[in-house]
């Protein structure tokens, strides 16, 4: 599993943080990232509710290779 946020919709809320810190964190600029380019499947239920959760709905998954 590989997930992105999308910069142009992320406004900085922290619910994807709240969710699955493992996965994302607050950038300086205040902003979510992601930390790993793969997300082992211990957190994947994290990043589902982390995309769930997104007010901006700025968060994608994409399953497979």
């Amino acid at each position: 599993m590989k997930v992105t946020v999308d910069e142009d919709r992320c406004r900085g809320h922290g619910m994807c943080l709240t969710a699955c810190p493992e996965v994302f964190t607050l950038a300086d600029g205040g902003y979510a990232e992601v930390l790993l380019d793969e997300v082992p499947d211990e957190y994947a239920s994290g990043v589902r509710d982390a995309v769930e959760w997104c007010p901006e709905q700025a968060i994608s998954i994409t399953e497979g290779n």
